[in-house]
């Protein structure tokens, strides 16, 4: 089965939804105008029940089918936030806010999901209840912890629970997921190195070199990745932030580091973050300094689960057709809050391909409209498919 007809004829409506969402970008929780239209569309759709305020300012919709013999309630999630970058897209559309942008086609997610909700409330044609999740701050705020921890899943005894990111790169209206790890676990880290300030001149013996021990970590942080983890698993460490001294001639005291992990075993997670205690204090301590280690898991790894990709998968065949799925894609560094509902209940999470264009989180992203009616389609057959009405 192809793009619902249904649907097809909604996406004048939901490019239209989209394009005000994307004029009219927020960031992180403050998505008040967002999450207040959103509200008032799952209203006029006649959705059974709408909530405000799940997780700070998320929104969710309850659909109940024609039936409720199957006892089944499934989640389909959406993120709405924006990020904190200047538009230079062009489109005529823009971003009317300066500063803040869709640059990663969370306004098509939400207009995606709007589309399939106004569709299953007007056909209710499956067997249990369809939960529309309207998710904030994905970006960086973890907006799907705040809303797990706000009883998403028990208040509305939600049993399976599947996500969809748009992807550039993967041809228009492709899909890809897996099993198992699909995309990598986010965590921060900041590294404190004291040391001894002095004369950079005149006595650099008497002082003990913060800069000089912060560029050894720096390097020695490396030897994790190739002597600690397996070659046959992933990760990575990125040193992004070194900031120390005031003045040419003085060596500084204290330096400052931070950059990011990524991992894709949660096994690996936990030998990074201890290895990088170990070396940062190791080589401070070699030159007579010493290295506190701050280390922020932020997101888990977003794992699909094996009867749920499977389920997704072939949900995207009877949209797209066999050959435009991809059901053993390559796993990516990236990271997604999803993986907080995925470690409630389970699920899976896809990617739906945008064609060719500039990357997520870059400054002329374009959201490809032409997508919107496969992902609608990709969430009715998805309630209708695992819930199916007789």
């Amino acid at each position: 089965m192809p793009i619902v007809n249904r649907v097809a004829a909604l996406s004048d409506e939901m490019a239209a939804w989209r394009h005000d969402f994307h004029e009219n970008p927020e960031l992180l929780y403050d998505v008040h105008r967002t999450a207040g239209i959103v509200a008032d569309r799952l209203r006029e759709f006649g959705c059974d029940e709408v909530v405000t305020g799940i997780g700070r300012t998320g929104v969710v919709g309850v659909i109940r089918g024609r039936k409720s013999n199957s006892g089944k309630t499934v989640g389909l999630r959406a993120d709405m936030d924006a990020l904190p970058m200047q538009e230079t897209s062009g489109v005529a559309y823009a971003s009317k806010v300066p500063g803040k942008m869709h640059a990663c086609g969370h306004d098509g997610h939400t207009a995606m999901l709007l589309g399939a909700a106004k569709y299953l409330a007007e056909t209710r044609n499956f067997d249990g209840t369809a939960i529309v999740i309207f998710q904030p701050a994905e970006e960086g705020g973890g907006g799907g912890k705040a809303m797990v921890d706000d009883g998403l899943m028990t208040r509305w005894g939600i049993q399976e629970v599947y996500g969809l990111h748009n992807m550039p790169g993967l041809p228009e209206g492709h899909f890809a997921t897996k099993p198992g790890a699909l995309l990598a676990s986010a965590d921060s880290l900041e590294i404190t190195v004291h040391g001894k300030g002095g004369h950079a001149g005149a006595g650099p013996h008497r002082a003990v070199d913060s800069v000089l021990i912060g560029s050894q970590i720096v390097n020695a942080l490396q030897s994790i990745v190739a002597r600690n983890v397996d070659p046959l698993k992933s990760a990575v460490i990125s040193i992004t932030k070194f900031n120390a001294g005031t003045a040419f001639n003085v060596i500084p005291e204290i330096a400052h580091l931070a950059g990011t992990v990524r991992t894709l075993d949660p096994e690996i997670r936990d030998l990074v973050e201890r290895r990088i205690g170990e070396v940062a204090e190791s080589v401070a301590r070699a030159y007579g300094g010493s290295a506190e280690t701050k280390y922020n898991r932020m997101y888990p790894v977003t794992m699909n689960h094996a009867r749920e990709a499977g389920v997704a998968a072939d949900v995207a065949r009877d949209v797209v057709g066999n050959d435009r799925v991809d059901d053993r894609t390559t796993p990516l560094m990236g990271a997604e809050d999803f993986s907080f509902m995925l470690e409630a209940r389970p699920g899976a999470f896809v990617f739906l391909g945008m064609g060719d264009g500039n990357e997520c989180h870059h400054p002329g992203y374009i959201f490809n409209d032409n997508i919107l009616g496969h992902g609608a389609s990709y969430w009715v057959r998805l309630v209708e498919k695992t819930m199916p009405a007789g």
